[in-house]
């Protein structure tokens, strides 16, 4: 089989955890498709939707973190809460996404935003989703085409099915008195350490976390590492324990899912998201504190 042969089969498969540029443009006229503009800024919340009406991958879509990948925050909740499965499907039925396509979202951030969506595609069953790795920075280099403004799609019904379930901060609480789980915060060192809070109310991280920032799984250019790097990385991390060991969290549940697309990507499956994380872990003043730099 030839490299050009080998690279339409591969274009016809499905993709379940990264997709790179060149696949991606092999794509964009297959029916059936639905590509996810996810360019998001925390601090700056209506920045990727400008960016995205100022040029976006060729009939993509644009998902807001805040609007279409979260419900409203609660006094309970975190920045970011969930919406309901009920609410989700209807979305991606309003994006076009059925139960046979093949979903792509995108971001320029290193996949920080992408994976969100990525991992509440799988929380409601759907398997064929996939990451563009190097974002909308490597569609630029492959020398990919930019469309301005909106996009809209014909709809269609998207029936929920069964998929990994979030975590809460009832079960991070016994989790934590269980050696065989690791928690892990996707958040930056400095964060994680207490030593800046730019979004919280409240500095620091969940005592017995461990720090993994999702950047370290990028390499210099921002795409993913291999997948082989990748499990060492993890590997390495993990100590020993299953994936299914490991419960990610960041801020609010966004950049965790991040790991949880690394970890996939590496064949190490199974690790769980604690949807609320530090945001609504800190809104029971009861829960404990630690600041401090380690464990890394």
């Amino acid at each position: 089989m030839t490299f050009a042969r080998l690279r339409l089969k591969l274009a016809h498969m499905p993709f379940s955890t990264l997709i790179d540029a060149a696949d991606l443009r092999s794509l964009l006229a297959r029916p059936g498709l639905a590509v996810i503009d996810c360019r998001f800024d925390l601090l700056k919340p209506g920045a990727g939707r400008r960016a995205y009406l100022a040029g976006h991958i060729p009939g993509a879509q644009y998902a807001d973190l805040e609007l279409d990948l979260s419900a409203p925050v609660g006094p309970d909740t975190g920045r970011h809460p969930l919406p309901s499965r009920r609410e989700f499907a209807a979305r991606l039925g309003a994006w076009g996404v059925g139960n046979d396509s093949q979903l792509i979202a995108y971001d320029d951030a290193g996949g920080a935003y992408a994976a969100r969506l990525w991992w509440m595609a799988r929380w409601l069953g759907h398997r064929q989703v996939a990451v563009l790795d190097g974002g909308i920075q490597a569609w630029r280099s492959a020398g990919g085409a930019l469309q301005a403004g909106e996009v809209t799609a014909e709809s269609r019904i998207f029936e929920p099915g069964s998929g990994p379930d979030f975590i809460t901060s009832a079960e991070v609480v016994a989790a934590l008195a269980d050696p065989g789980r690791l928690l892990v915060d996707a958040r930056s060192p400095e964060r994680y350490a207490g030593a800046v809070e730019p979004l919280d109310a409240v500095a620091g991280h969940v005592p017995g976390a461990v720090n993994q920032p999702f950047m370290v799984n990028l390499d210099a250019a921002g795409r993913f590492k291999p997948p082989a790097e990748l499990k060492r990385l993890w590997q390495e991390r993990l100590g020993g324990r299953p994936a299914a060991a490991v419960i990610a969290m960041c801020g609010s549940g966004v950049t965790a899912c991040q790991n949880l697309l690394a970890l996939e990507s590496a064949g190490l499956g199974g690790a769980g998201l604690y949807a609320g994380s530090w945001s609504e872990w800190i809104r029971d003043p009861k829960r404990p504190v630690a600041r401090g730099g380690a464990p890394a």
